[in-house]
């Protein structure tokens, strides 16, 4: 019997694994809403504990959350578009600093031959590329209303998101529960047991990183863009998406800052001195006080594992793939840990040969 229901588990796992990978391109919206209902079931369980119903917490989040959204868009899109504008419009004069710069100095440095580089080839590419593109909101809008078919979905997955956000959100205990229920009465305790674990991991990487991203976002954005540095607003932001793996914010971050600072400045030391200082304050303010207070001391994934999950996710499922590599990445990791420990306590592991007797 025990064989038996182990083979109906790995049945059901193999048909959940076959279900995602054919309904993959349908299932962002769905996944998204799902992500958004887990974000905010706490703030919602929280109003509920100041007398507020469940539908009206909801109704209150989400328009917290909307009014919030909106202004990001009001105010942080077109700084956004002036900067891209403006790094479009450095990118030839970066270009020739690369090549007639930067180039020829690690060349001299490393004894390299000439053309070793190629980067005519390279600059070629780059421009023509970028030729192609002068009118990026033109392009955008020809490839979107190309089909209306294409953008009759594009636009229903974007109605879709908050109205099953709204449901998922509203009836969130209520499913908790129910799936609860149907546990098997002998295995209830461990698997809630082992679900708690997977949502402290969790919780540290889909509430608490994410925190912590959007922090350091806007402390390097905005001591940046205090520097003086004109691309100072969409390299902070990177640098806070990026963060997502720690110190893969500070290194992308800094290095691109540096770029950006040298060529705008020159030999300036002041202002680079302040780039680097930005970065060396968010990275102390991240490690004494965003990540034990908004993280605190509870078990994440390792970069390495968040790395490699996030590019199997993409690799096999593309978008949908990454949307699920961090869930799935927490469970597998609690999983390994429970299988370490009994391995650990097994007889396999703890059995010592006897001496053979003379």
């Amino acid at each position: 019997m025990a064989d038996s229901r182990r083979w109906v588990w790995l049945a059901g796992i193999a048909l959940l694994c076959v279900f995602v990978y054919l309904l993959h391109p349908i299932l962002t919206p769905f996944l998204v809403a799902l992500g958004l209902a887990y974000l905010f079931d706490p703030l919602v369980d929280r109003l509920e504990k100041y007398g507020l119903s469940r539908t009206w917490g909801v109704v209150a989040v989400f328009a917290l959350f909307t009014l919030i959204v909106m202004a990001l868009l009001l105010v942080l899109v077109p700084m956004l578009a002036r900067q891209l504008f403006r790094l479009y419009e450095l990118a030839p004069q970066m270009l020739d600093w690369l090549q007639h710069t930067a180039m020829p100095w690690v060349q001299a440095r490393m004894g390299l031959a000439d053309g070793f580089w190629k980067f005519d080839k390279v600059k070629a590419a780059i421009s023509e590329h970028m030729g192609q593109t002068t009118d990026i909101v033109g392009m955008v809008l020809s490839q979107a209303t190309a089909s209306s078919l294409a953008l009759m979905g594009w636009l229903a997955n974007l109605v879709l998101i908050p109205v099953v956000s709204f449901y998922l959100l509203r009836d969130w205990d209520l499913m908790m529960g129910k799936i609860r229920s149907l546990l098997p009465r002998g295995r209830e305790e461990r698997v809630m047991a082992l679900a708690g674990e997977c949502h402290e991991v969790l919780g540290a990487f889909v509430r608490g990183q994410l925190m912590v991203m959007l922090a350091l976002g806007v402390i390097y954005a905005a001591g940046l863009m205090l520097v003086g540095l004109e691309l100072g607003l969409l390299i902070g932001l990177i640098a806070g998406l990026a963060a997502i793996v720690p110190y893969m914010g500070f290194v992308i971050g800094i290095g691109a800052a540096l770029v950006a600072g040298l060529f705008q400045f020159g030999g300036d030391l002041y202002p680079m001195i302040g780039i680097v200082a930005v970065f060396m304050v968010g990275q102390a303010l991240e490690g004494m006080v965003l990540t034990p207070l908004l993280v605190g001391d509870r078990i994440g994934l390792h970069p390495v594992a968040v790395i490699f999950a996030i590019l199997a996710g993409g690799e096999l499922f593309g978008f949908t793939g990454i949307l699920l590599a961090l869930p799935v990445a927490a469970v597998i990791m609690v999983l390994v840990r429970h299988v370490h420990d009994l391995y650990k306590d097994s007889s396999m592991y703890g059995s010592v040969d006897e001496p053979e007797s003379r």
